[in-house]
């Protein structure tokens, strides 16, 4: 029951952060090209101001929640070592807490990323990360 309460907050989670970062690399961006610097700078406000309080949370709590989820069923380590599962879901824990990391860093720190400044790095290792989430249940 806690192992399904922890997955429904992580959806949940990820969606709410995935959809910043949909909103952000396919919307905002295209909005740049159509709306005069002023108004892209006016909209891109509006849009930081509603997401601030939001998105960082929910970055914390998917990385958290997926570290449970990941403790939950990463299993045994066999004499042969890794399965392809576990590999996968290896990568998936190092990108998800290397987002994790940028973001808590990024926003409860103030310390700005020296590379990857735009959310498209981001956006790229969401869509990594659900992309091996369907990879790893069919080896």
């Amino acid at each position: 029951m806690t192992y399904t309460f922890i997955h429904i907050i992580h959806i949940f989670s990820v969606f709410i952060y995935g959809g910043f970062l949909i909103t952000d690399n396919l919307i905002l961006m295209r909005m740049q090209k159509t709306l005069s610097p002023e108004k892209y700078t006016e909209v891109r406000k509006y849009f930081a101001l509603f997401t601030k309080q939001l998105v960082p949370k929910a970055l914390i709590v998917a990385v958290a929640s997926g570290l449970y989820l990941a403790s939950q069923v990463f299993g045994e380590i066999s004499p042969d070592g890794f399965s392809t599962f576990q590999i996968i879901l290896s990568i998936k824990i190092f990108l998800g807490g290397w987002l994790g990391l940028r973001g808590v860093l990024q926003v409860f720190f103030g310390i700005q990323p020296f590379v990857f400044t735009s959310h498209r790095f981001p956006f790229i290792l969401v869509v990594t990360i659900i992309l091996l989430s369907q990879l790893m249940f069919a080896f």
